[in-house]
C-alpha cells in the first residue's frame, strides 16, 4: 500500500471542510477558558482586520448577490466578538487591578492612546461610538433590510411571469431562463436572509452598552472589596481598562454595521460603489461650480477659516470646468462622427422562405401555467418529467410501439394552477391543480368527509378533494386515494394518451415497427409489404385495432393473418376483425385477467335480427335507426353500469357482423364497454350471461 504522504493532495483532501469546526472551537474556546494577554491581543487584531476585509469587499463588489455569504460572515463574526467580550471581560476583571497593562497591548492602546488615559473622555467616545452605530447605521440598515425584503417578496411572481414572457416570445432559451429564476429566488433569500441579520448589528450594539456597564461596575467592586484599592484608583484601573475593551469591540462593530448598510443599499451594477460614486456625483459640473463660489464666498467672510475655504471652493470651481471641457470634447467628438458620411450599409439579403420555416406541430404536448413550473424544473427538485418518462415507458410497452415525447411549456393565456394536454395541437383535456396540496379521490366508497377545495379526478371523473398535506394519513383511513399533483398530472396523461393511442401510430412508427420485426422474421415482412398489402392499410388496420384499445404487440401474429387474409380481402374492417380473432386470448385476458368464466352481456334475438336488418338498410354507413339507438343506449348504460358497480368488466358478446357498429357505438355511450364477437372467445374461457339486452 503507497504511503499517503507520496500521494499529492491527500493531505490537503483530508483538512478539507475542518475551517467551520475550527472556528466554532475557537469561539466556544474564548467563552470558557482563560485566554493570555497575548492570545488576545492576537484575537482582538484579526477581529478588526476581519471587519475591514468585510467592508472592503461589502465596497468592491459589484452585485450584493456576489457576496450572498454577507449574512453568515456577519453572524460568524459577532459571534467572535462577543466571544472576545466575554474572554477579555474575564481578564479586565481578574488582573484589572494591576494596572492598565493588564489586559494585553491592545485594550490599554485603545483605553491610553485613543482617548489620553482621560477615562471621561473615554467615556463620551464610546457613548458616540454606541449612538452612531445603533442609532444611527444599525437602525437605518434594518429598516432598509425589512422594506427591501418585503419588496423582493412581493416583486417574484411579476418578475418570474416577465422570464416566461420572455421565454415565450423566443427572447431566452431555456438555460437563461433557468438561470435567470434562480437569479430571482436567490435574490429573495438574500435579502430575507439581511432581514434577519440585521437584527444581529442591533443585539452586538445593546450587549456593548450592557458590557460597558458590566465590566465597570463590577471592576470597581472587585478592586475596592477584594483587592483593597481606593475607589479613585479602583475606577481610574478599570474604566480605562473597560472602556479600551469597548472601543476595540465597538469599532469592528461599526465596520461590521457599515458593510450591512452598505450591502442592503446597493443596487446591481457593472461598477463597484467607488465607481458609481464618482460618476453620478461628479458628472454635474453646476453643482460643483456654485459650490466652490459659495466656499469662495464664505471664505472672504471676516472671521472664517480663509485658508480652508478658499481652497475647497477653487477645487471646486477647477474640477467643475474639468468636467465641463471633457463633456466639451465628447460633444465635439460626437458632432464629428456624426458630420462623417456614414458607410453604405448594404440591405441584408431577404432570404427566401422554406419549409424550416414551418413550424411543426407536438406531437403530444404539455402546457403548464407559471405556478405548475416547480413540478417540471429539475433546478426546483420537480418530479413530472420523471412521472411523464414512467409514463411513455409503460404505455410503450404495454400498446407495443413507442409513445413520441411530450413536448412541456410554459403558457400564461392559462391560469396560473392550471395545464392543458394537446395532441397534434389540439387541446384534449385541461384541468387546474394545487401544488402545495393532495388530492383525495372518492373510489366509490368512503367513510366520511374532508374539509377541502371539492372537485373531480381530471383522468377518470371521480369525485376527489384538494386536501392539506398533513391531513393525507387521515383520508387514507376514511377510504380515500390520495395523490400529489405530479401524479394527478401523469395520470391524466396515461389515460388520455392511452385513450388515443391511434393517433399516435403514423407510417413513420409502423415502419419502425416493421424494421424491429424484420430482425426476426424477413421473409415475414418482405410478404406483408408491399406484396400483400400496401403500408397504409397495414397502418389503418393498426390503428383499428389500438383505437378498441388491443395492443399490438404480438405483431408477428397480426402480420401472418393479414398475409393470410390480404388475398380474399383489403377491407380495413373485416382485416381489423380477423386480426382480432388471431389475438382473442389477449383481449380477453386484458380485459378478465386469467379467470376461466367470462361475463358478458348480450343481445336478445329479435333486437339482433333488428340490428341487422337496419345495418342492411343503411348500407356501408353502418348507421342505428336514431330511435333505436337511443332506447339501446339507455339498455347498454344500464347493463354497464351494474357491471361496474359489481366490480366486474362490462362486455358486450354479439355476432361477428354486427361488433364492428356496436364496438363504435359503444364507444361513445360506455367508454369502458368491450364489445365482442362469439369468434373472440378462447376455447378455454367460459361464458357467463349476466344481463340481456332487449
Amino acid at each position: 500500500m503507497a504511503d499517503a504522504a507520496a500521494v499529492p493532495g491527500v493531505r490537503r483532501m483530508n483538512l478539507t471542510g475542518l475551517g467551520t469546526p475550527a472556528v466554532v472551537l475557537l469561539i466556544l474556546a474564548m467563552m470558557t477558558l482563560p485566554l493570555p494577554t497575548l492570545a488576545l491581543d492576537v484575537l482582538f487584531s484579526f477581529n478588526i482586520a476581519m471587519a475591514l476585509i468585510v467592508m472592503l469587499v461589502s465596497v468592491y463588489v459589484l452585485r450584493p448577490l456576489d457576496f450572498a455569504a454577507f449574512p453568515t460572515v456577519l453572524l460568524v463574526t459577532t459571534l467572535m466578538r462577543l466571544a472576545l467580550n466575554v474572554g477579555s471581560t474575564r481578564v479586565v476583571l481578574m488582573e484589572g487591578h494591576h494596572g492598565p497593562a493588564a489586559a494585553g497591548a491592545v485594550i490599554e492602546a485603545f483605553g491610553s492612546v485613543l482617548v489620553g488615559g482621560n477615562y471621561a473622555v473615554g467615556i463620551v467616545v464610546f457613548a458616540i461610538f454606541i449612538i452612531i452605530n445603533f442609532v444611527v447605521i444599525t437602525k437605518g440598515a434594518g429598516r432598509i433590510s425589512e422594506v427591501s425584503a418585503r419588496f423582493t417578496l412581493d416583486a417574484m411572481p411579476g418578475k418570474q411571469m416577465a422570464i416566461d414572457a420572455d421565454l415565450n416570445a423566443g427572447l431566452i432559451n431555456q438555460d437563461e431562463a433557468r438561470t435567470r429564476r434562480a437569479e430571482v429566488a436567490q435574490e429573495a433569500d438574500f435579502y430575507g436572509a439581511m432581514d434577519g441579520a440585521s437584527k444581529f448589528v442591533r443585539g452586538d450594539a445593546v450587549a456593548g452598552i450592557l458590557v460597558l456597564f458590566i465590566n465597570l461596575l463590577g471592576g470597581i467592586a472587585i478592586g475596592t472589596l477584594q483587592h483593597d484599592l481606593s475607589f479613585a484608583d479602583a475606577a481610574r484601573f478599570y474604566a480605562l481598562l473597560t472602556i479600551g475593551d469597548g472601543l476595540v469591540a465597538q469599532i469592528p462593530a461599526l465596520l461590521l454595521s457599515t458593510s450591512a448598510a452598505i450591502m442592503v443599499t446597493r443596487q446591481n451594477s457593472t461598477q463597484d460603489m467607488a465607481a458609481q460614486m464618482m460618476s453620478q456625483l461628479f458628472r454635474e459640473p453646476k453643482a460643483l461650480e456654485i459650490t466652490g463660489y459659495v466656499l469662495i464666498t464664505m471664505g472672504l467672510v471676516p472671521g472664517m477659516p480663509h485658508l480652508a475655504f478658499l481652497f475647497l471652493g477653487v477645487g471646486c470651481v477647477l474640477l467643475a470646468r474639468r468636467v465641463k471641457k471633457k463633456a466639451a470634447q465628447a460633444a465635439l467628438m460626437a458632432r464629428v462622427a456624426a458630420a462623417q458620411p456614414a458607410p453604405v450599409a448594404t440591405a441584408p439579403e431577404l432570404k427566401e422562405l422554406g419549409w424550416d420555416d414551418v413550424a411543426q406541430v407536438d406531437p403530444i404536448g404539455l402546457e403548464v401555467g407559471y405556478r405548475l413550473i416547480p413540478l417540471v424544473d429539475k433546478a426546483q427538485d420537480g418530479k413530472l418529467m420523471a412521472r411523464i418518462k414512467g409514463v411513455r415507458k409503460k404505455l410503450s410497452q404495454d400498446l407495443g410501439f413507442l409513445v413520441p415525447p411530450v413536448h412541456i411549456r410554459d403558457n400564461l393565456d392559462l391560469p396560473p394552477s392550471g395545464y392543458r394536454i394537446t395532441l397534434m395541437g389540439v387541446n384534449i383535456g385541461e384541468a387546474d391543480i394545487f401544488v402545495d396540496r393532495e388530492l383525495a379521490i372518492n373510489p366509490g366508497q368512503v367513510f366520511g368527509d374532508l374539509q377541502g377545495t371539492t372537485t373531480k379526478d381530471p383522468a377518470f371523473g371521480l369525485p376527489a378533494v384538494w386536501i392539506d398535506r398533513n391531513t393525507r394519513e387521515h383520508a387514507q383511513a376514511l377510504g380515500y386515494t390520495v395523490v400529489d399533483a405530479s401524479t394527478v398530472v401523469a395520470t391524466h396523461l396515461s389515460q388520455i394518451l392511452q385513450t388515443h393511442a391511434s393517433e399516435l401510430l403514423g407510417h413513420e412508427e409502423v415502419e419502425q415497427l416493421l424494421k424491429q420485426l424484420a430482425k426476426s422474421a424477413p421473409k415475414l415482412v418482405e410478404q406483408l409489404t408491399p406484396q400483400a398489402l400496401p403500408l397504409s392499410i397495414v397502418v389503418r388496420v393498426l390503428q383499428n385495432l389500438l383505437r378498441e384499445q388491443v395492443p399490438i404487440r404480438d405483431l408477428r401474429t397480426i402480420a401472418e393473418t393479414l398475409i393470410e387474409h390480404a388475398g380474399r380481402t383489403q377491407d380495413t374492417v373485416a382485416l381489423t376483425g380477423a386480426c382480432r380473432v388471431a389475438l382473442a386470448r389477449l383481449i380477453v385476458q386484458n380485459i378478465n385477467g386469467l379467470a376461466a368464466e367470462l361475463p358478458v352481456i348480450t343481445l336478445e334475438p329479435s333486437l339482433e335480427q333488428l340490428l341487422q336488418k337496419s345495418l342492411q338498410i343503411a348500407g356501408d354507413e353502418g348507421a342505428i335507426e336514431p330511435g333505436l339507438a337511443e332506447r339501446l343506449q339507455r339498455s347498454l348504460l344500464d347493463a354497464g353500469q351494474r357491471q361496474e358497480m359489481s366490480g366486474q368488466p362490462s362486455v358486450l358478446l354479439t355476432s361477428p357482423g354486427l361488433r364492428p357498429t356496436l364496438a363504435r357505438f359503444a364507444r361513445f355511450v360506455s367508454p369502458g364497454m368491450h364489445v365482442l364477437s362469439y369468434q373472440e372467445i378462447p376455447e378455454n374461457k367460459q361464458v357467463k350471461i349476466v344481463a340481456t339486452v332487449g
